[in-house]
């Protein structure tokens, strides 16, 4: 006889409904008796222990469906995803004990200014050689309506952010006659695209290397099992994979051989950051603190940060938790204590995800299965309307694992992040000039604030924004700008002070060329009112 059992089952304080659970003959997974004989507790143990025992038995069958020349590799991401899968079951509700959280000491989070106040050592270039910088580019330009890989958007002059990058570490192996070389992280989503441009590079005096983070599985959110059947990833198979965030990087790098690789040839630390932050550029004074630093103890992990805005109240934030450092994402915090977490004045700063680590301790960790980060549970509705989770993991959770770790509280200037076209807008106005591959702001303008953009879904894709800019207007002067709806703009506008643009429904506004607007509002009928 086999009995089938319908529960509830909560995890981590997501309800998951319906599950099914066959049972079989096998009394070791009898639930109608383990319910009647055991309290809620032991009967939730008896459930993970179902799903895991589900979860490896549908991993398997996966397994088995990969050609031979892929075998090994699938076998590590599964590995990978299983342990993931079983952390996720164990873990319940908010991952920190509020009660515990404190302002982190002093001398744990050091002004930039003090770190560059030590002024550089003359042989800077032996410093810069045992560096490396690793950019994170495993996400695609979906969200601004671009195919492929977001790092081969044009940001600038028509140079895309790998442009931009290579540009950087090239300038940096010129003027210092070093060899600092970039390795990228891709993911299933960006490696082919990546590897056919990395060719108009291949004269450049920067060596490129690039390894995958792993491949997991989405799961149905309703049976916590894996929606993929085999494991292809090509046409209807596409949204049955997923990359597990940039935490994976620990894992994959090492499994890579990449990192034994580079430690080998004397390179002691790697920079990592987004390929989509235009601020985040090698820093001598940094890297200078990290190879010498004041008190003879080298630090393993350094996390940049810098103060938060009223923009970036639900950004992570640095804490002293049981006598570590520890990165809080908001997603970790127990719904009572929101608010709190999100206030400027007791959570001052926020991480860049810019990030120095040493990859020594990398290795120690990693081959100790030591590294603990918390698992972040992404919920998606794919394009059917199947709701799935992603179980992902984030690079500077890691924090706590690595010994002697400082945070250092950077300018602003060294977060500039592009996720949608009204940063883009920023990044190609003449609020910022290039030079090597770096965005510097204008000396020009006279506040060193970056002005609050917001443009309306008219301008969400790239290809539409470009198409309603016959020219990036100038911006020196500008503190705020809001525009919705059908709006383009003509050649040589001028924007200064507050300017909010409205088009209403079935309405257009065209900007003339020309036009200089100066603290106005523009509404549909195109009248033009002081603000």
């Amino acid at each position: 006889m086999c009995e089938r059992v319908c529960v509830c089952v909560c995890v981590r304080g997501l309800s998951f409904g319906s599950l099914r659970c066959e049972t079989g003959n096998q009394p070791t997974r009898d639930f109608s008796k383990a319910m009647s004989q055991a309290g809620s507790s032991q009967f939730q143990e008896v459930i993970r222990q179902e799903l895991e025992y589900s979860m490896k038995v549908e991993l398997d069958k996966i397994l088995a469906t990969a050609p031979s020349n892929e075998l090994e590799h699938t076998k590590k991401d599964l590995e990978g995803f299983k342990k993931l899968f079983h952390r996720f079951l164990q873990e319940k509700g908010p991952s920190v004990d509020w009660g515990k959280i404190q302002r982190p000491p002093e001398d744990s989070i050091q002004p930039y200014e003090k770190i560059k106040a030590r002024g550089l050592p003359d042989n800077i270039a032996s410093v810069l050689n045992k560096l490396v910088v690793v950019k994170l580019n495993g996400g695609l330009g979906t969200s601004m309506g671009c195919k492929g890989p977001k790092s081969l958007i044009g940001v600038r002059n028509e140079n895309t952010f790998l442009d931009l990058t290579v540009q950087q570490i090239e300038h940096l192996n010129k003027s210092y006659n070093t060899d600092v070389p970039l390795v990228l992280m891709n993911s299933f989503n960006t490696d082919d695209d990546t590897k056919k441009i990395l060719q108009k590079y291949s004269h450049s005096r920067v060596k490129i290397y690039t390894f995958n983070q792993s491949r997991y599985p989405r799961i149905n959110k309703e049976t916590l099992l894996p929606i993929a059947k085999d494991v292809s990833y090509s046409g209807e198979n596409t949204e049955c994979w997923y990359p597990p965030g940039h935490g994976d990087i620990y894992a994959s790098f090492y499994n890579s051989g990449l990192l034994d690789n580079l430690i080998a040839e004397g390179k002691e630390y790697i920079f990592v950051s987004n390929i989509d932050n235009l601020g985040a550029t090698v820093d001598l004074y940094i890297l200078n603190h990290l190879m010498n630093p004041p008190n003879g103890k080298r630090c393993e992990f350094v996390m940049e940060v810098t103060n938060k805005t009223r923009a970036d109240v639900k950004g992570g934030t640095l804490t002293q938790y049981e006598n570590k450092l520890r990165l809080v994402e908001i997603a970790q915090v127990p719904k009572a204590h929101v608010d709190e977490f999100k206030s400027v004045s007791k959570f001052k700063i926020f991480n860049t995800n810019n990030l120095w680590i040493a990859l020594s301790a990398i290795k120690r960790l990693q081959e100790k299965n030591a590294i603990d980060m918390e698992i972040i549970v992404n919920p998606k509705t794919l394009d059917g309307g199947l709701n799935v989770i992603q179980l992902e993991t984030a690079v500077g959770a890691a924090i706590k694992s690595f010994e002697n770790s400082l945070g250092i509280n950077v300018p602003r200037s060294r977060f500039l992040p592009v996720k949608t076209t009204s940063d883009l807008l920023l990044v190609m106005s003449n609020l910022y000039s290039l030079n090597a591959g770096s965005l510097t702001m204008s000396e020009k303008r006279e506040f060193p604030t970056v002005p609050l953009v917001k443009l309306g879904s008219s301008f969400t894709k790239v290809q539409d924004y470009l198409r309603r800019f016959e020219s990036i207007p100038d911006m020196l002067e500008l503190d705020h700008l809001t525009v919705s709806g059908d709006v383009t703009f003509g050649k040589n506008v001028s924007l200064k002070g507050t300017v909010i643009i409205i088009a209403n429904h079935g309405d257009r506004i065209d900007i003339p060329a020309g036009a200089l607007l100066e603290n106005k509002i523009v509404s549909g009928n195109l009248r033009i009112l002081d603000h």
